[in-house]
């Protein structure tokens, strides 16, 4: 069996532990007084947020019957977090885009894909658009899921003069023209 300390010797020997490990935890974290970067604000981009496909009918051309309805799909939500990048000058940005899907009546089978875009914009200039499908599997008995595919990584320069916070990151789907043209006709546009 061990020997026992009394009880001011283990306490003295806890503080000499304690004291001599200290400087090691205090390296575990941030340097003092820095702060996470600042990130860009992240928006839906409104005609862009919704997307509906109908089936073409092979008699009347394009269909805009319910029926006709292949899937119907909706931006929720962009988030993204921010950490300084290779250099002084750059700011790294990791980018998700979640997307909600409705199996529409006219969907064959289980799966669809739509195409969705992230882009970087510095005012009303983009300065990147990155354009990706996402697909999507519907299980037996379910009309709607929501993907979250993973994050996309982006790169932003800074300067002392124009922090992250100077951009905006933009999510939506990418449209034709004639969904474009829908989508301001629904939004009284």
């Amino acid at each position: 069996m061990p020997a026992r300390l009394p009880g001011s010797r283990r306490l003295l020997l806890n503080v000499v532990l304690i004291t001599a490990l200290l400087p090691l935890l205090v390296e575990c974290g941030p340097a003092r007084n820095q702060f996470a970067p600042v990130c860009p604000t992240p928006a839906i981009l409104g005609d862009a947020a919704n997307l509906n496909v109908y089936r073409t009918s092979a008699t009347t051309g394009p269909a805009r019957d319910l029926t006709d309805l292949v899937v119907s799909a909706r931006i929720v939500q962009v988030s993204g977090t921010c950490q300084p990048g290779d250099s002084s000058n750059r700011l790294a940005v990791a980018v998700n885009a979640a997307v909600e899907l409705d199996r529409g009546p006219a969907l064959e089978g289980n799966g669809v894909t739509v195409p969705v875009f992230v882009a970087v914009a510095d005012g009303t200039t983009i300065l990147d658009k990155r354009t990706f499908l996402m697909h999507a599997t519907f299980p037996s008995n379910v009309d709607r899921v929501t993907l979250t595919p993973g994050e996309l990584d982006l790169s932003l320069p800074i300067t002392a003069a124009k922090s992250g916070a100077s951009y905006s990151i933009l999510a939506g789907f990418q449209l034709s023209n004639e969904q474009l043209r829908q989508a301001h006709q629904n939004s009284g546009q």
